[in-house]
């Protein structure tokens, strides 16, 4: 099963909360599968922070929605403003356990990350051998 997320580019701006959806966004990816912090996360931070490259991006339009999302990432930055970065679990159509149907109901999506990269990097890394 893929893990889908759309990664988005916002500007840093004075009353624009990290921690709620910005009302305009100038650059959207698509990433099909690997979309969790644990993955992509880690890898949007270490781009951002150490110059890493990141494959497997769509280019979309900044309007495209896709009904499918796990996790929606905002890139913020701006000149000589420090980057940030936000990641939202994406609340789809919730599952009835008693009716076995879907209710056609989303919830509210749910900010589970907003910090500089290195602190994403620190959260959601997985360690692969005794030194981190």
């Amino acid at each position: 099963m893929s893990t889908r997320a759309q990664v988005r580019f916002a500007t840093r701006e004075d009353g624009v909360s990290f921690s709620e959806h910005p009302d305009k966004i100038h650059a959207q990816f698509y990433k099909h599968s690997d979309g969790y912090p644990e993955g992509l996360g880690v890898d949007i931070a270490h781009a951002i922070a150490d110059g890493w490259e990141i494959k497997g991006w769509e280019i979309e339009h900044v309007q495209t929605r896709h009904g499918d999302l796990e996790y929606i990432y905002y890139i913020w930055s701006d000149y000589d403003k420090e980057t940030w970065i936000s990641i939202f679990e994406v609340s789809n159509d919730s599952y009835c356990d008693t009716c076995h149907q879907y209710t056609g109901k989303k919830g509210e999506d749910k900010c589970i990350f907003v910090g500089k990269p290195e602190k994403l990097i620190n959260k959601y890394k997985i360690n692969t051998n005794n030194d981190g």
